[in-house]
């Protein structure tokens, strides 16, 4: 369903530093419904991924801290974004307490609020299921890039908020899509049956 941006800011509200300082599995399961914001651009997450830190052959911070994977040793709540294949930048949310490393990749979202916009950053996508329905696919609709590595989710212009009247969800859990080591742990979530999810 599409909002103005006003009706999407009056009908959520912003979610703290607590929301992403718990397991990163949690945060991954949790964060489905929730509403992605990056400027005057909203999607909601109907799908997502966990990665454990250090613990996660599959994670970045498997090989512990670098200059690439400090802001994923920091404090919970801040974004994670990477390059991958010399083209595509991936959102992340930092997650766990400081320290853990475990973080929440963001697979695909329903685009809610500002579609026109990110039409125009997308113009390949020809179905509005296709705008944002993989991790490299929605940071370009979204207009997020590598500058917003750092950025703090619980203030400034990307943010995450819980609509009021969110509904329950039926979530699928499946392995992780793309990946070759863990590639058997059961950490990616999906709103089950939701056409905005990746194909993968």
């Amino acid at each position: 369903m599409s909002l103005t941006f006003a009706e999407l800011l009056k009908n959520s509200s912003l979610l703290g530093r607590g929301f992403y300082a718990r397991p990163a599995v949690d945060v991954a399961r949790d964060c489905l419904g929730k509403i992605l914001v990056h400027g005057k651009t909203a999607g909601r997450i109907v799908e997502t991924e966990a990665y454990l830190g250090v613990h996660d052959r599959a994670a970045h911070a498997w090989r512990g801290l670098t200059d690439r994977t400090r802001v994923l040793f920091g404090p919970p709540g801040h974004a994670y974004v990477y390059f991958i294949y010399g083209m595509y930048e991936c959102l992340n949310f930092v997650a766990e307490e400081e320290g853990q490393a475990g973080c929440v990749l963001i697979r695909a979202l329903e685009p809610v609020a500002g579609i026109a916009s990110m039409r125009r950053r997308r113009p390949k996508a020809s179905r509005l299921e296709d705008l944002a329905s993989g991790p490299g696919k929605l940071t370009l609709a979204m207009g997020i890039t590598r500058k917003q590595n750092g950025a703090d989710l619980t203030r400034g212009p990307l943010q995450v908020r819980r609509e009021r009247d969110q509904r329950s969800l039926e979530i699928l859990v499946t392995p992780r899509i793309g990946i070759t080591h863990c590639a058997d742990w059961p950490l990616r979530f999906v709103i089950a049956g939701n056409r905005f999810a990746s194909r993968g």
